[in-house]
């Protein structure tokens, strides 16, 4: 196979010597002259390479033998084509020339007898002609992967269809090939699905059909759950033992942000040891009261539990009804503590027993498969949303490192107890308008993703502002672009009340802000990051408080097809901050040509007077009411009071960024 190479039948160009190579294999066609036109079994591909690298193949097929198309010249065929069109038009002149001029004669019965015999004959020659093109052979197929040339970001699979009369010889081949593909160590070999049947009407189940034959082909092992209610998939991933986890290379995700927002939560809710987010002097319930004395604050208030107040937060969870109506926290495991021995299904890294599992870690990754409303999570990482593409992304075992939003709520309403409670989110956590929108789309699901459009303008009319306060970390190595109730009170000329700002740096693939803030596995399994090791020695806290139409963090850009550029155009993946967004209560019409803005790709809706725009690693949210509730990932959490960090890629996922 190496050398000289060896002859075997390319479909489409007929014979080539192929090299086997260290990266790939090459192949030359020994007559160019027959097959240089010709591309028909190569699938989709816009031109032919003469080289194949390893890491563009996803999977190597041994194939029954069958036909395999010989080479053949564009010119014959569109001939023979513009042939067969020529005499298809003369039978049927001919048979209504003599059906008109020779009715009840005996030249009608030789009329059809002329038919009968040209058309017979235009048969056989077409049998003949494919008999020609197409050789019974031995085959297999080697499956690649090239770029859509409209859509940069969209993988398409392809085909190369090769031929021998030995079957041995494709047999070797097939071998040979299959063992430098399992070289490619990043590649997985089995992971959990988790199928949601009824997201964006019901395109879930027919997704996951699509793509399956992918992952069979590519000898991918998928253990497969269809959810049957809310919360399915958090409360299969938070009770699972950390030995059942490690037999898989990832959890997918076949449906919308939601249910990655599930199985980011049931992942994360005892296996997540970074600390609490820190929080500004004077806030905070730790030291102040009895039920609080076991929380220490390591510096900048990061809240740690001790043991002494594990125990109490955990009689107070099984003490007290829990006021939440959401599916995910209906359980003790949902107060988020930092302590393995919460968890039966945990074991012990000692003896002969499996390490427990903690995150970030370089071996667990995160996949999704696009079937919701709106997938902005796939939109923003990978830059397409499409099915196909996403799937083969984690066939091929692509990394990023995606950065987590850690949301402790203290409090859910003023009158409740304090009682801290962890969430997480990947791409958004929103107050106000945000969780609105999500909470009013509830009573329309049966409209599908339009329920969006509707409740929005529902809730847009009502044009309701929030009293709220909002403190948060200051970055040194940027400005925050604010405003003051003042100024836009004040504000006399609106249409140009907007500020200019720097220049935009979109997060792409191979983002170099990324690498420079993100190192893949900078933490080990057994190691416990802290958050607090990326903020200064001296932060400062910035309070900004009134009334607010909305109060947003993204994480990522937020992506999607009503907001081209997303929520925030210059969100990075993988930098450590989050993207504070502060809507000032202003008129309606200035609301709306805010919110237009988002669906004008190039426009930027960040720069009115009214909006705050602070770039930030945390922040904290007291609001004397419970009026509204948080919109995280696309699921409701009522809280009136939280605080939020930005966890430095705390997961990794099956994408690699945007291409555009």
């Amino acid at each position: 196979m190496q050398g000289d190479g060896e002859v075997l039948f390319l479909g489409g160009v007929g014979e080539v010597t192929v090299t086997l190579g260290h990266d790939g294999l090459s192949f030359l066609p020994l007559h160019p002259e027959l097959g240089s036109s010709c591309l028909s079994s190569i699938g989709l591909l816009p031109k032919l390479e003469n080289k194949i690298k390893f890491s563009d193949v996803y999977a190597v097929e041994l194939l029954d033998e069958g036909p395999v198309c010989g080479p053949w010249n564009t010119r014959i065929v569109v001939q023979s084509k513009k042939n067969s069109e020529v005499i298809a038009f003369l039978l049927v002149v001919l048979q209504s020339s003599f059906s008109v001029v020779c009715v009840k004669s005996f030249y009608s019965f030789l009329a059809k007898c002329i038919i009968k015999v040209l058309s017979h004959a235009m048969f056989y020659a077409r049998v003949l002609f494919k008999k020609l093109l197409l050789m019974q052979m031995h085959r297999f197929a080697v499956h690649v992967i090239t770029r859509s040339r409209k859509h940069p970001s969209q993988l398409v699979p392809c085909e190369y269809l090769f031929g021998h009369k030995d079957p041995e010889t494709c047999k070797s081949w097939v071998e040979h090939l299959s063992a430098c593909i399992n070289n490619e160590q990043d590649r997985p070999k089995n992971l959990m699905v988790f199928v949601h049947p009824l997201c964006g009407k019901g395109r879930g189940c027919k997704n996951w059909e699509m793509v399956a034959p992918l992952f069979d082909r590519a000898k991918v092992n998928t253990k497969v759950i269809i959810t049957e209610r809310a919360g399915h998939a958090y409360d299969t991933l938070a009770s699972i033992s950390d030995k059942e986890l490690k037999k898989f290379d990832g959890v997918v995700a076949v449906g919308g942000d939601g249910l990655f927002n599930e199985i980011l939560n049931g992942l994360l809710n005892l296996r997540n040891k970074t600390s609490y987010p820190p929080t500004p002097e004077g806030f905070g319930y730790f030291g102040s009261t009895e039920k609080c004395q076991g929380y220490r604050n390591d510096g900048l208030n990061n809240s740690t539990p001790t043991s002494d107040a594990v125990k109490n937060v955990m009689l107070r969870v099984g003490s007290n009804k829990s006021d939440d109506h959401e599916p995910l926290l209906s359980t003790g495991q949902s107060v988020g503590l930092d302590i393995s021995s919460l968890n039966p299904n945990t074991e012990s890294s000692t003896g002969d027993q499996v390490p427990s599992v903690s995150f970030p870690n370089d071996w667990f990754r995160l996949g999704i498969i696009p079937s919701g409303s709106t997938d902005a999570i796939v939109l923003s990482t990978t830059g397409e949303r499409d099915a196909v593409t996403s799937a083969l992304l984690i066939i091929f075992g692509r990394r990023i490192a995606l950065d987590i939003a850690q949301v402790v709520r203290w409090k859910s309403s003023p009158s409740a107890e304090v009682l801290p409670t962890v969430r997480y989110a990947a791409s958004f956590a929103g107050y106000g308008f945000y969780g609105e929108v999500i909470r009013e789309s509830e009573n329309y699901r049966w409209m599908g993703p339009a329920r969006y459009d509707f409740s929005g303008t529902m809730v847009f009319l009502k044009h309701r502002s929030y009293d709220a306060k909002v403190a948060f970390l200051e970055n040194e190595n940027s400005h925050s672009l604010a405003a003051s109730a003042e100024n836009v009170a004040d504000e006399v000329q609106p249409l140009q009340s907007r500020r200019k700002r720097s220049r935009k740096t979109i997060c792409l693939a191979n983002c170099s802000v990324c690498k420079e803030t993100s190192t893949p596995g900078q933490n080990s399994e057994d190691e416990i990051p802290n958050s607090s090791q990326t903020i200064h020695d001296n932060p400062k806290w910035i309070w900004s408080e009134g009334r607010f139409l909305s109060v947003g963090a993204a994480v990522i850009s937020c992506r999607n097809e009503r907001a081209p550029d997303g929520l925030v155009a210059e969100a990075h993946l993988s930098d450590g901050f989050l993207h504070l967004l502060l809507i000032r209560d202003c008129p309606l019409p200035l609301y709306l040509w805010h919110l237009t803005q988002f669906t004008k790709k190039g426009s930027d809706p960040l720069t009115f007077k009214f909006v705050e725009h602070h770039k930030t690693q945390a922040f904290t949210f007291i609001s004397s009411h419970d009026e509204s509730v948080w919109n995280l990932d696309g699921e409701l959490f009522q809280a009136c009071e939280v605080s939020v960090q930005a966890c430095r890629g705390l997961v990794n996922l099956f994408a690699s960024g945007p291409e555009v």
